[in-house]
C-alpha cells in the first residue's frame, strides 16, 4: 500500500506504518455485518492516533439477526393474556423482540 520512500517521509513525522497479514476483517454494525475475506490491511499510529486501513478482497454484506432469548414466564403469560398456543406466542414474541405488550398486541390484531 505504501512505498519505501512514503514510510520514510511518514516516520519523520512520527507516524509508524505496519502491514497486517490478515485472513479476514468483519465489521459489525448495529442492522449488519460486513464481512473482507483476503483484504490488505494497514495499521497507521502517531501523534496519538491510531488507525487501521483496509482495502481489497472479497466483500460480502448480510443483514445482522440476534437471537433474542424469550423467557418461559413471558410465553405462559401472553399465552393467557391471548388464548393461543405456544408457538404461536413464541412468534408474535420473537417479532415484538421480547416486549410483552406488543406481543400481545400483534396476537389480539
Amino acid at each position: 500500500m505504501f512505498k519505501a520512500n512514503d514510510l520514510k517521509k511518514l516516520k519523520k513525522f512520527g507516524i509508524n506504518v505496519e502491514e497486517i497479514n490478515a485472513i479476514r476483517v468483519i465489521i459489525e454494525t448495529n442492522d449488519k455485518v460486513i464481512t473482507i475475506d483476503s483484504p490488505t490491511v494497514t495499521y497507521v499510529s502517531g501523534q496519538g492516533q491510531n488507525m487501521y486501513a483496509v482495502t481489497g478482497g472479497k466483500i460480502e454484506e448480510r443483514e445482522k439477526k440476534e437471537e433474542i432469548e424469550i423467557n418461559e414466564d413471558d410465553i405462559n403469560f401472553v399465552m393467557q393474556q391471548t388464548g393461543k398456543n405456544r408457538e404461536e406466542c413464541v412468534t408474535a414474541l420473537r417479532k415484538a423482540n421480547g416486549d410483552i405488550a406488543k406481543a400481545i398486541e400483534i396476537l389480539s390484531s
